[in-house]
């Protein structure tokens, strides 16, 4: 998952930043994202307005139009907008009854040979599970023609569109949505054959691909270009059978998942009964605020609903035994609203896939991503693949997860996304270290905890997946944590609670586990803690005793972190079913 043009350092900064409260002396703080304060009057900003309820589209665009604004485009979905509108009269559609919240059309950006036997998903081929009948919608920067995409000559890509402004071509010139393709979905046409060593084949070799291209040729895009693409996807559903989106992209956490527009637009392909797949982000290093990479999860990536997928390194093997985490990995818990998250964790790091010629490096390059010829054909040729490239990130990681979600639709078509991701979260392999160390060329370390905030329910196990009868007959919605005050500790909310009612799906360890790492009660009551005083969060570990900075970004005490039960705030409403 590759990520906004500035450093990790002040990416994060300006997301805790802009989230820990500062006043936006506007008229109503609740209806404007704090990232749009201290504007000049006179600048021009373009806005995504969210409205309480579906009104025709003339009247709510004709009271715009009166305060100055330019419509930019509708966003698929009755209930928003995108104008162009000059920042002193923000105030006044703060004072707008119709008007639900504001927020900047954001800038976003996209952030096989061994993982493929370390998923489980060999013996899933090897059984005859590739995907068929199930069609993978893949928002990103376009997908080029490539015979791993084809099925007898023909292409699997059945149907292309390109939302980025003033470009209408849905080829990929950045390299990133064809190599996330043949994760999902290549069949290793160019890597098989009496010459091949080693095939490189994605984990659903015969799905069906929607290629909505939101990303531009420099892997750019904005929040309304992916959310008209996740539109056009529920539109596109029952024409082209999609069940699963796919965004390996993403953009730093301004607001609560309930407020942020790009949230909103997951919700609904979730509720329209797509299965919504989220790279969590890259951010797992970023230390910028003390909190050693936690609270890094990327937007839309903090929804609860959505699958969020952290990376995993395949350490160049195939057994699965030997694997770590990428310390690259966001981590939870969410921004503002502290989900857990990620869900699940899958292979991510140095992964081969399908490349296009405009992202390959200049010949003579040596780059570390490129895939010998000898590497997989029994050739004397010494030059470098044109077919293949190696790429590392969540957004590797997250097709892995769509196409694991795709073979078990194939197999159980009427599961809905709360089934799918409940059974791959089940049957995660939940046995790993306490903790590992990867130190860079230059001798800088990084230590991974493998707790609740790094990898989730624990590591695709597609094959587990596949043979589990579990259907889950609540919602899979990702928990919150909660932080106490009074006994220092931090506590996941129970399934008997308040927010969570008596038909969420997560047990005491059907998730996540029992095993030294979280003790015997990973998932809590009210009662009890799940981490003690000398685990992750508590006096003696991640944060040590004077580490007040790191926690505070975490879990601190303003009106936007707060100290109390989420039950009657936006997780509440997810669950009864409010938009």
């Amino acid at each position: 998952m590759r990520t906004l043009n500035v450093t990790p350092a002040a990416r994060l900064a300006l997301a805790l930043t802009l989230c820990a409260g500062f006043n936006l002396g506007h008229a109503d703080q609740r209806k404007i994202s704090r990232d749009l304060d201290g504007l000049n009057p006179d600048a021009t900003v373009d806005v995504i307005v969210q409205y309480h309820n579906a009104k025709p589209a003339d009247d709510r665009v004709s009271k715009m139009l009166r305060r100055g604004a330019q419509l930019k485009s509708h966003l698929g979905n009755d209930d928003s907008d995108v104008f162009s509108l000059p920042a002193r009269v923000l105030r006044d559609i703060a004072n707008d009854g119709d008007v639900r919240y504001v927020s900047p059309d954001r800038i976003i950006q996209a952030s096989l040979e061994h993982a493929n036997p370390a998923t489980g998903a060999a013996l899933a081929f090897s059984n005859g599970y590739e995907g068929e009948g199930v069609t993978v919608a893949i928002i990103d920067s376009g997908i080029n023609a490539h015979d791993d995409l084809e099925n007898s000559r023909r292409s699997r890509v059945v149907y292309s569109e390109s939302f980025v402004p003033r470009d209408r071509k849905t080829s990929d010139r950045f390299g990133h949505g064809t190599h996330v393709a043949g994760i999902v979905a290549g069949n290793a046409a160019l890597s098989s054959g009496p010459n091949a060593i080693l095939s490189f084949r994605g984990m659903a070799p015969r799905v069906r691909i929607v290629n909505l291209r939101a990303l531009d040729d420099d892997g750019v895009g904005t929040d309304s270009s992916v959310i008209r693409a996740i539109h056009r996807a529920i539109q596109l559903k029952s024409a082209y059978g999609i069940r699963v989106i796919n965004l390996s992209l993403g953009r730093p956490v301004y607001e609560s998942f309930a407020d942020d527009p790009l949230c909103q637009a997951v919700e609904r392909a979730w509720r329209a009964g797509i299965v919504v797949v989220v790279a969590a982000g890259n951010e797992g290093r970023n230390n910028s605020f003390g909190t050693q990479g936690y609270g890094t999860i990327m937007s839309p990536a903090n929804h609860p609903l959505v699958i969020t997928v952290g990376a995993m390194k395949d350490m160049a093997t195939a057994p699965r035994g030997d694997d770590l985490i990428a310390t690259y990995s966001g981590k939870g818990p969410t921004q503002i609203d502290h989900i857990v998250k990620p869900d699940i964790v899958a292979p991510g790091n140095r992964i081969i896939s399908l490349t296009t010629p405009s992202s390959l490096p200049r010949p003579g390059s040596n780059s570390p991503n490129l895939v010998p010829l000898n590497y997989y054909l029994n050739t004397n040729r010494n030059g470098n693949s044109h077919d293949y490239y190696k790429l590392s990130g969540t957004s590797m990681a997250a097709p892995m997860v769509s196409g694991a979600a795709a073979l078990l639709l194939s197999k159980e078509p009427q599961l809905q996304p709360d089934q799918v991701k409940a059974r791959l979260m089940k049957t995660a392999t939940k046995s790993f270290p306490a903790a590992s160390t990867a130190c860079d060329p230059d001798g800088t370390c990084f230590t991974s905890q493998y707790d609740l905030f790094t990898i989730g329910a624990g590591y695709l196990d597609i094959w587990a997946a596949l043979n589990s009868t579990d259907v889950a007959t609540g919602h899979a919605a990702s928990p919150s944590a909660i932080y106490d005050a009074q006994s220092g500790t931090v506590r996941v909310v129970n399934s008997n609670s308040a927010v969570w009612g008596t038909s969420a799906v997560w047990g005491t360890s059907a998730v996540w586990g029992t095993s030294a790492v979280w003790g015997t009660s990973v998932w809590v009551d009210g009662a009890s803690a799940v981490w003690g005083t000398s685990a992750v969060w508590g006096t003696s570990a991640v944060w040590g005793t004077g580490n007040t900075q790191g926690f505070s970004a975490v879990w601190g005490t303003s009106a936007v972190w707060g100290t109390s039960t989420p039950s009657a705030g936006p997780m509440s409403r997810l669950l009864n079913g409010e938009n």
